[in-house]
């Protein structure tokens, strides 16, 4: 059998984790992100691992994507110690901004799979899912914001914090020349209009961001793992509703939502809380648009991005300017 390939890049992050290169019997990439660089090895005992890359030093990154990998080791601690939610393992020792060692977990992403789920399958799975969720969002943290600090220090208001996460995805905007649908001033003018139901949030939850169903693994009829939390902040758990439903209402997914109440899950969708997961729809969206100039997208994924991404993001802030217009009266 031949000796796989192991880079010096990688052959670093693992012996980090305590994996000498000469345990190494295979490396495979595995695909389906579009920031980190993420190879699967198997060793000479038997283990299956999992490694991410960051980019390296001279590729373009959002302001908030720095020392991503950190953040990701640092939510699965802290979630593994606070609640039974399948998680990987992070095996680097100490938070790393270039890479991070984690255990494999078991199934397959739901976003390929979910063809194959049955309605009844699918709304176990839901339920399962709005139950680990729920577990995830009574994290409770010591400020708001990002906590790989590329933003600067936590915030003691959800307001102060959010807004900066917003003004700097919209300075990220004119650094890399992203037309918008409206100049950046305005649009964080808009979202700072709606300050007073940021201050509706007093404690910092653990939220991770991302968790659409390409970063659900299912294992036969249960979820095997989340995964990819390098997204994650401290902040309102409704923010998660907006993954939890991309390009959705998370209204509609009856099945998540009554069993993350019935968990005792924090977050509350009201009118308020509708308002407030528009503005974090918002901001995701200006994330994925904005991110494309920095990735490289291609023709097909642009077109893609103008119709469910810029458009509704259009919608979004057509709809804050006409709140703030009955507001002001």
């Amino acid at each position: 059998m031949s000796t796989p390939r192991v880079g010096e890049r990688l052959a670093a992050a693992l012996a980090a984790a305590g994996v000498p290169r000469d345990e190494v019997t295979e490396v495979g990439e595995l695909t389906g992100g579009t920031f980190n660089s993420v190879v699967r090895v198997a060793t000479s005992d038997g283990a299956h691992l999992v490694v991410k890359l960051a980019p390296g030093p001279g590729v373009p990154v959002l302001r908030h994507e720095r020392n991503l990998l950190a953040t990701e080791a640092l939510f699965y601690r802290l979630a593994r110690e606070a609640t039974e939610v399948p998680l990987p393992e992070p095996l680097t020792p100490e938070p790393d901004s270039s890479h991070l060692v984690m255990s494999h977990c078991p199934g397959t992403n739901w976003a390929e799979s979910r063809q194959e789920t049955g309605a009844r399958e699918h709304a176990v799975l839901r339920a399962e899912l709005g139950r680990h969720v729920a577990a995830l969002h009574t994290i409770k943290g010591e400020g708001f914001g990002y906590p790989s600090g590329a933003l600067g220090p936590l915030d003691d208001s959800w307001r102060a914090a959010f807004l900066r996460m917003v003004d700097a995805v919209l300075s990220d905007a004119a650094r890399f020349g992203v037309a918008l649908p409206r100049p950046p001033a305005e649009i964080l003018a808009l979202f700072a209009a709606q300050g007073a139901l940021l201050d509706e949030v007093t404690v910092p939850h653990l939220v991770h961001f991302d968790l659409w169903d390409g970063n659900v693994l299912v294992d036969g009829d249960r979820i095997g793992a989340l995964i990819d939390a390098e997204r994650a902040f401290w902040g309102d758990p409704l923010a998660d509703f907006v993954s939890l439903a991309l390009l959705s209402d998370i209204e509609r997914d009856e099945d998540f939502l009554a069993a993350y109440r019935a968990a005792g899950g924090p977050a509350v969708v009201d009118a308020a809380g509708r308002r407030r997961i528009a503005l974090y729809q918002a901001y995701l969206y200006l994330i994925m648009w904005v991110e494309a100039v920095p990735r490289q997208y291609g023709s097909e994924r642009l077109d893609w991005l103008r119709r469910k991404v810029v458009a509704p993001l259009t919608a979004l802030l057509d709809d804050l300017d006409d709140l703030d217009d009955l507001d002001g009266r």
